[in-house]
């Protein structure tokens, strides 16, 4: 393991934190706000870089974010040490205070040397980049149009470092798939392995393997791993939910240790108690999950996604006609990963819309997907009846060279189903599917993207480009769920998986959209059951359509219940939704509250790695702990600032109260004042029968 230095805070820097504008930065070249939120100690305070190497690719250095806790200190003077909590890091190279970087040098090539080493690849020079690929008609149209002093999103060409495109050489696909297929192991896979355990449970099955039982242990062994080794030999009475007086309350597991655990209600998911690089290979070539990681985006931090894993959340980034600029953008990728997205999706459809990727994905550590329809439209100068096959392959081609990772296809809407969302209250609300729709009907023809579906394949196992099944034909709005052109579109996604497996694609299925909460279920096992189990990527769903400006909340509730069936990730809604372009304010609403979402997923899946951290957030507030509960939180900076606005003294962050009770009416210090008595006074449960402690 390999450390950072540590951004601690301290009582002089508590609540000296940035006041966001909630505006993005107008030029790339003068970015220093967003730098200086990247290095604030007082976003992630107490919180330190660390590396996990890898044992079979020593290659591999997994980075994750270790937040050190202070100790507990007893009212019998005993001090505790609380281990330090590691959590997952989107944030790539731009979170490790140690590296020097800029954005016009773009990220390291962390996955390029593995690559290479598979010796299945080559460099050719690749297609010419056209004005129109950037939105123009010529290149004098761009030249006058960037002339414009009135203009506001400009063509900035990226000035970093600029790769020979890479390809499949070697008679076969490239896809993490194809290497599952073949029984391989790749640097993806283990680096993914040791960021789903959180870095933790190897060690702990090391433990466990070589002490069975807490009698093996040595004297010294901490409490934490004796409950651990007590826990995989035993089944606890207490979990089954069984009346009080029908238990021994003295049998019951343990609540107050760090590897406590409720078990999961899974829905038929299969996660086990560890995470190793084999069972991520053999859910890769199972189909289950994908691993999107294009040979070209070298910079992409592995991860995965699948309902056996930690569920993830995409946001959504790009330009229109009439909004943001390539400086915003870059910006606004990096602020998403800061606060925890594990993809971005760039739906740009204004100009620069090759140049705005381009940046963006030299700069990002996570999977970038987009919809490559729109830029096609671009092309065409937005006459959808313009658009062809042959200038879309060449768009994807385009595409996967810059290094895109995912590409979403409204490949399953037929001609046929588009007349059944005629009576629907809200129509066709996707963008591609209504573009698709216009075509056929226009051409009285089938979906492009459905009759060349084998050559698309082809196109994204030359360079391990993943699927997202478009849903063009998904509710926009409660009336519409699950109707008949939502689920015969959905058919058709499952038939579009086999044959993309067939090619050695990796492919997920997206879905809805705006779904009331009795019918989320329904939606979650017909995927499972239509498209054999394909990682579902759904847009929330919303639960209600009545709420503006608070529609990352209606979706949330709905997304943390498609997590719990089996939803492998979730696109993250934010306040803006249906009323405009989201600010900084609005991304960083919209990624917490589906990073909260994601989470409560995982936690009643029961993920091996989820609990911890609700445990340690606990236990510090049970303990006054606040630094430690504000640096645990999903974004300290909010709840250092709720709790400083009627106690911003210093001393307020170790008092027992806050000022929702103060410090008579607060249940958690009458207890402990409580236990101290029983401690002082020698009273414990075990002075009382069963019946009594029943009753308390």
């Amino acid at each position: 393991m390999i450390s950072r230095d540590d951004n601690e805070i301290t009582p002089e820097n508590a609540h000296q934190r940035s006041d966001y504008t909630g505006n993005f930065v107008e030029d790339i070249d003068n970015s220093e706000e967003l730098a200086a939120l990247e290095k604030d100690p007082t976003i992630f305070p107490n919180s330190t870089r660390v590396y996990v190497e890898g044992n079979i690719h020593p290659s591999v250095k997994v980075p994750m974010r270790e937040i050190r806790l202070s100790d507990t200190e007893h009212p019998n003077g005993r001090v505790e040490e609380n281990p330090p909590i590691r959590v997952y890091d989107c944030s790539g190279p731009w979170g490790d205070p140690d590296f020097d970087g800029n954005v016009r040098e773009g990220l390291p090539a962390l996955r390029r040397q593995w690559i290479l080493d598979r010796n299945d690849v080559e460099e050719y020079d690749g297609r010419e980049i056209t004005a129109a690929d950037n939105g123009y008609l010529s290149e004098k149209h761009a030249e006058k149009y960037n002339e414009n002093k009135a203009a506001k999103n400009k063509l900035k060409e990226y000035p970093g470092l600029k790769r020979k495109p890479l390809r499949a050489s070697a008679g076969h696909p490239v896809t993490q798939k194809w290497y599952a297929d073949q029984g391989i192991i790749t640097p993806e896979m283990e680096y993914i392995a040791i960021r789903e355990n959180n870095g933790r449970m190897e060690e702990f099955k090391t433990i466990h393997d070589r002490y069975p039982t807490v009698d093996e242990l040595p004297d010294d062994a901490s409490e934490q791993i004796k409950e651990f080794v007590r826990q995989q030999n035993s089944t606890p009475e207490g979990y089954e939910m069984p009346r009080p007086s029908e238990i021994d309350p003295m049998k019951q597991v343990s609540r107050n240790v760090m590897n406590h655990q409720h078990p999961g209600q899974t829905y038929g998911a299969e996660i086990p108690k560890l995470i190793t690089a084999e069972f991520v290979r053999s859910e890769v070539a199972r189909g289950r999950a994908i691993i999107p990681a294009n040979i070209n985006h070298p910079e992409n931090e592995p991860m995965i996604i699948g309902r056996n894993f930690l569920v993830k959340i995409n946001a959504n980034i790009g330009n229109s006609a009439v909004a943001s600029t390539i400086d915003e953008e870059v910006e606004k990728m990096r602020w998403s990963t800061k606060w925890g997205a594990d993809t971005v999706m760039d739906l740009s459809t204004g100009k620069n819309i090759h140049a705005t990727r381009e940046w963006i994905l030299r700069n990002s550590p996570v999977p970038i997907g987009t919809v490559p329809i729109y830029q096609a439209l671009e092309k065409v100068n937005g006459k959808i009846e313009d658009l062809t096959w042959e200038l879309y392959r060449d768009t994807l081609i385009e595409q996967a060279e810059q290094g895109v990772d995912y590409f979403t296809i409204h490949a399953g809407v037929l001609k046929r189903f588009v007349p059944h969302t005629a009576r629907r209250m809200t129509g066709i609300v996707s963008r591609g599917g209504s573009i698709m729709a216009k075509w056929a009907l226009h051409h009285n023809a089938e979906n492009f993207l459905y009759t060349h579906w084998d050559e698309i394949c082809d196109i994204c196992a030359a360079y391990d480009v993943s699927f997202s099944i478009g849903d063009g034909l998904r509710p926009g709005s409660i009336a519409d769920a699950n109707d008949y052109a939502q689920l015969a579109e959905l058919e058709v996604q499952g038939e579009l998986t086999t044959r993309a497996w067939a090619k050695g694609c990796q492919v997920m299925n997206e879905g809805p959209g705006h779904v009331p909460l009795q019918l989320i279920e329904e939606n979650m096992q017909k995927q499972i059951d239509w498209c054999h189990e394909a990682p579902f990527y759904t847009l929330g769903p919303l639960t209600t359509d009545i709420a503006p400006g608070y529609d990352h909340i209606t979706s949330g509730i709905g997304a943390a219940n498609i997590g719990w069936y089996g939803c492998a990730m979730l696109c993250y809604v934010t306040p803006k939704e249906h009323l405009g372009l989201p600010n900084r304010d609005d991304v960083r609403e919209g990624v917490i509250t589906y990073k909260i979402a994601a989470h409560a997923a995982d936690l009643a899946k029961g993920h091996p790695a989820a609990q911890e951290r609700d445990n340690a957030i606990s236990k510090a507030r049970f303990e006054f702990r606040w630094r430690d509960q504000f640096a645990l939180g999903l974004d300290p900076a909010r709840a250092i600032d709720f709790h400083d606005e009627t106690l911003p003294a210093e001393g307020a962050k170790t008092a027992h109260f806050c000022s929702m009770c103060g410090p008579t009416f607060c249940s958690m210090k009458i207890t402990a004042d409580v236990r101290k008595y029983a401690e002082e006074n020698g009273y414990t449960g075990d002075d009382m029968s069963k019946e009594e402690l029943a009753s308390v």
